[in-house]
């Protein structure tokens, strides 16, 4: 675990806590390494909503499917960043969504009631950690209200192009790389691929952008 924590030490949740406890407190709120390949199921929905995540390696994809399987990408979650702390702190019975490993990846998993129930050994880092969850929990609401205001544009060019406007805000230029291929990004938008494709085509034409797989850049 000792290897993972460069990696621990940028995850927010652990603000504040220093290296030297964190062995114990991992131990208190109950952390295991899951590795999982690409493509396997992390936690599927309908599964017991108990375990903050946090990916050490790799990637993470939050997928929702409808009635008919029609999948939605909401999220992509890369490493030092956590999954699934809304839903556990929310405390629901089932997730309503999927956790899926977007690459070959290794995933923290800890105890959500262990996170926010003091032990009792009374540890110092007890109301630290409480403390970073709930500005977590707090950050991720935005970032999904973001989501919201991108995929509530009507067509599939303003949605197409808020999602890059503010990923080119966000990447602090107008080269950048996201990190979906186009039917993931469709599936983000939630337009049909074919449409998208033929947005991009067009906005290519227009001298608005240009792209290659992954990479745009806003002319």
């Amino acid at each position: 675990m000792k290897n993972y924590y460069p990696i621990l030490e940028r995850c927010p949740l652990f603000n504040g806590i220093r290296m030297e406890d964190l062995s114990v407190m991992l131990g208190c709120i109950g952390g295991r390494v899951l590795s999982v390949s690409k493509g396997q199921s992390i936690s599927r929905e309908g599964d017991p909503a108990t375990h903050v995540g946090m990916v050490l390696s790799g990637a993470v994809r939050m997928v929702r499917e409808d009635y008919y399987g029609n999948r939605s990408i909401v999220a992509h979650i890369g490493p030092a960043e956590l999954f699934g702390e809304t839903y556990a702190c929310a405390g629901i019975a089932a997730l309503p969504i999927s956790f899926v490993a977007d690459a070959d990846s290794q995933v923290l998993l800890m105890d959500c009631r262990r996170i926010t129930t003091s032990c009792c050994n009374a540890c110092a880092f007890h109301s630290r950690i409480i403390f970073n969850l709930l500005q977590l929990v707090a950050t991720k609401n935005l970032v999904f209200d973001q989501k919201i205001q991108i995929t509530s544009k009507r067509t599939t060019r303003e949605k197409l192009m808020a999602y890059l406007l503010n990923e080119a805000k966000l990447q602090g230029g107008r080269s950048f790389t996201i990190p979906y291929d186009r039917q993931e990004l469709a599936d983000y938008l939630e337009v049909d691929r074919s449409g998208l494709s033929a947005e991009i085509s067009k906005l290519r034409r227009e001298g608005i952008l240009e792209s290659e797989k992954k990479q745009f850049t806003l002319l």
